[in-house]
């Protein structure tokens, strides 16, 4: 668990399903996601997020508000099988967008990777129509890594690199990238 000024971060319980099962189901949070899930593909999405901290010990939290203890998306780590590496992501719910959570919960996620994690980077993977995840990504530090292809639909790699001992996150140099 992680707490931030207004987010608790934890870890999903079958509690989080209802609320997850809306946000799945909603056409404008996952627009830019593979589209709307129903219950069934939700619950193996929510069994993915659950199963990946049992996996690789680390993932995605569920996002708490601490003001009224309401879960309002995910956000955290993912870096399954055959993945780009270990990626920051989040997904909130529709009507919480544009008050920096997700912001305030990608920025606590990377630099709990940084203390628990041996990576020398941390990666978004982002459909390039989406602009304001796009800006997200460049609020944490992050810059274009490159382009790629993630489930035949094009993506923008952006990236951030470990900060030297006591120092602030750098852009990924040339040697970092594949």
């Amino acid at each position: 668990m992680l707490a931030t000024e207004r987010l608790v971060m934890r870890g999903f319980t079958a509690a989080d399903f209802e609320p997850y099962a809306a946000a799945c189901a909603d056409p404008e949070v996952q627009r830019f996601l593979g589209g709307p899930m129903d219950r069934g593909d939700a619950w193996r999405s929510l069994a993915a997020q659950i199963g990946h901290w049992e996996l690789r010990g680390y993932g995605q939290w569920a996002l708490e508000r601490s003001a009224d203890a309401r879960t309002i998306g995910r956000a955290g780590l993912w870096n399954p099988e055959g993945w780009f590496g270990v990626e920051v992501g989040w997904r909130l719910d529709r009507d919480v967008w544009g008050h920096g959570y997700a912001t305030e919960a990608a920025a606590a996620a990377i630099e709990w990777a940084w203390a628990a994690l041996d990576v020398h980077r941390v990666l978004s993977v982002i459909d390039p129509r989406n602009a304001a995840s796009m800006r997200l990504a460049g609020r944490l530090g992050m810059h274009h890594l490159r382009e790629d292809e993630s489930g035949g639909r094009p993506v923008v790699i952006m990236a951030v690199g470990r900060p030297p001992a006591g120092g602030p996150a750098r852009s990924p140099t040339p040697r970092d990238r594949p």
